[in-house]
């Protein structure tokens, strides 16, 4: 397979020129006019933000997107599907309201909002995944499929369970059902070592199922509500909670990849990826803590792979901030560094096991030629 074109340009703006010209002009460079929008429905996927979080994407950055759209007569709305986890997106009213709260509405987008699984996220189509090893048939939100064109907007950023959260994470994860999602997390759940246990709490907070409890002062894990998510390994400073299945991460981040393939799979797709506020969790926690990297920039590509594959090279590259999460565990004494930026920052994670899965199923390379604008 070739290489793939991954365009790029940074957040330096003279005076006069504005960050959103220059998403606007990276996406034509890369091609998003040569989709045939006119009369189609265009689904652009992005990922609204939790409740009192703040890192996620702006949403002048869509109003962007979307505009590039309906100049070429499509008819965009902006989508995602609710969540596993109880919280402010976990059905279509709450998450109309998130996103209304964090700036989404039509005014500020120019476009709808539509949720991709419905009221409840039951609203969903089974997708065949072309040469599937994990997924035979992936559960996506139906709004998403009824689409004639994807779109990915996505936020670049660390995660705790996937290493990062990108334009495949954004797909995979973000397009699935509540029983899509279940099936993506369901390899394995963690467990308590009990002599490690603080009973500080923490997991039982971050827990977005009340799986955890301390009915003698320490954790205890509920594996009838627990949805093996992984947001309380995340939180433990102590190591106290673990993965007993050492590939679960692994295999979350290969079935993320295939959900990803049912979702673009035979229609038009263009992907963007903002690497900025690049938090070391997912935009699903209802706060944010501070960036681990600097803001690098703006990448677009047709390949999700190569686009991931191009913002991971980026942040390896980059300079970790001292005071972040990855700048801590770096400067502690005997700290065991991995040499990567994602894997000192959240250790348990393999997050090289999406891009390979991607590459192995065909949904995209992971051989790139930057581009730079």
């Amino acid at each position: 397979m070739e290489k793939s074109k991954v365009y790029f340009t940074d957040f330096r703006c003279k005076v006069g020129t504005s960050q959103l010209d220059k998403l606007k002009r990276l996406c034509v460079a890369a091609g998003i006019k040569d989709i045939d929008m006119d009369g189609k429905f265009v689904a652009i996927k992005m990922h609204f933000g939790e409740l009192g979080n703040l890192a996620f994407l702006r949403p002048n950055y869509a109003r962007a997107v979307a505009d590039l759209c309906k100049e070429q007569g499509g008819l965009p709305f902006l989508t995602d599907c609710n969540t596993l986890y109880p919280g402010s997106r976990k059905n279509a009213l709450e998450h109309m309201d998130c996103a209304n709260l964090n700036g989404f509405n039509t005014v500020s987008t120019g476009c709808q909002i539509i949720i991709g699984d419905g009221l409840r996220g039951t609203d969903e189509v089974e997708v065949p995944v072309p040469g599937g090893e994990y997924i035979k048939a992936a559960k996506i939100g139906r709004a998403i499929m009824d689409a004639d064109v994807f779109v990915s907007l996505t936020h670049f950023k660390g995660h705790e369970s996937t290493g990062f959260g990108g334009a495949i994470k954004n797909i995979g994860m973000g397009c699935g059902s509540r029983a899509g999602k279940m099936e993506q997390h369901a390899s394995g759940k963690p467990m308590i070592k009990e002599e490690l246990c603080r009973s500080c709490r923490r997991c039982a907070k971050e827990c977005g199922s009340s799986a955890i409890s301390y009915p003698e002062g320490k954790a205890v894990i509920d594996y009838n509500k627990c949805v093996g998510c992984g947001r309380c390994i995340g939180s433990c400073n102590f190591d106290a909670i673990h993965n007993p299945n050492s590939s679960t991460n692994e295999l979350l981040d290969r079935k993320m990849a295939e959900y990803a393939l049912a979702v673009c799979h035979d229609r038009p797709c263009f992907h963007i990826a903002l690497v900025q506020d690049i938090s070391p969790n997912c935009d699903c926690h209802g706060e944010n803590d501070a960036p681990i990297l600097p803001d690098i920039g703006m990448f677009a590509s047709f390949d999700p792979v190569a686009l991931d594959q191009a913002c991971a090279d980026a942040c390896l590259q980059a300079e970790p901030i001292r005071n972040s999460q990855l700048g801590d565990h770096l400067s502690e004494e005997g700290w065991h560094c991995h040499h990567d930026h994602f894997k000192d920052s959240n250790p348990n994670i393999e997050w090289k096991a999406t891009l390979d899965q991607g590459e192995k199923i065909g949904l995209g390379t992971r051989e790139y030629e930057l581009i730079r604008i």
